[in-house]
């Protein structure tokens, strides 16, 4: 969370930078204190801190406040432990275990639970217009992509997943109003994902990028979620980024599945279970 305030920093108005820099000057105290008290400190008006909350893309005071306590607790460290080269695989094991589990955490505690909602209520209205939802990744997040088109592909919903970009661009100028496209992309800078999601805004479609606070592509987006972590992007294996984009894609699955509603999908999920017995041995 801290990070993500660091890395938005300067793309904020000077009024609630300051708001900002008060979190990252003690957020234990910013988490505690009215916003009497924080509107003074930062010489701003009471407005503006709750301005700043939207601003980070929490509901408000309330439950930015709420999740600042969470990052900064003590019962949930972000420890990112790398691995040795004289590890026993018994040591790389716990590491790599524990820097997942670290990373979820910290990612519950961070999460803007509005943005989320945001992005599960258009891609909801989009499966029940039967418009089209697309998945769009490059490398790595590429294969986050196809298994998010999986996801939603049981579900019902009209909607394919690209990795190429040439595919991506194409497809981008075909989509218009009532589309959605989810962008995933570790660095945020990958030149083909922001061509294609400039190009499928400019054509009416609703834009949901799942990147780093920060980058060209988090303000590309009509709908940012956030998915920060201290893994740098341009390592050659990435794992937490990838388990981290998984799991976002997870929560929207699952937001979306209970907004199309149970009576439509169970039939059909049902179904398709009863139709794949014959596939697997008894």
């Amino acid at each position: 969370m801290l990070d993500r305030i660091k890395a938005s920093l300067s793309s904020l108005a000077p009024a609630e930078q300051r708001v900002g820099k008060l979190v990252l000057a003690d957020p234990r105290a910013f988490a505690n204190l009215p916003v009497s008290v924080l509107s003074d400190r930062a010489h701003v008006s009471k407005p503006t801190v709750v301005r700043f909350c939207r601003s980070m893309g929490y509901d408000g005071l309330s439950d930015f406040k709420l999740k600042l306590a969470g990052s900064v607790s003590e019962g949930v460290p972000f420890i990112h432990r790398s691995v040795d080269v004289d590890d026993k695989t018994s040591d790389v094991m716990v590491k790599v275990i524990d820097n997942a589990v670290a990373a979820f955490l910290k990612y519950r505690n961070d999460a803007s639970t509005s943005a989320i909602e945001k992005a599960a209520e258009a891609l909801a209205a989009t499966c029940k217009t039967g418009r089209r939802i697309e998945f769009f990744g490059a490398g790595n997040s590429g294969i986050v992509a196809q298994d998010a088109q999986h996801k939603f592909f049981r579900l019902g919903v009209n909607t394919i997943a690209y990795s190429d970009g040439h595919m991506q661009v194409m497809s981008a100028s075909l989509l218009g109003p009532g589309d959605c496209v989810v962008i995933i992309s570790n660095s945020g800078r990958t030149r083909d994902l922001m061509d294609a999601c400039d190009i499928a805004r400019k054509h009416g479609a609703t834009t949901i990028v799942i990147t780093a606070s920060g980058s060209p592509l988090a303000a590309a987006g009509h709908i940012h979620l956030a998915a920060d972590h201290p893994e740098g992007y341009d390592r050659y294996s990435p794992m937490v980024s990838r388990l981290l984009h998984l799991m976002v894609i997870d929560i929207l699955a699952t937001c979306v599945a209970l907004r199309i509603g149970g009576g439509k999908l169970q039939p059909l999920l049902r179904e398709m279970k009863n139709n794949l017995r014959a596939k697997r041995y008894t």
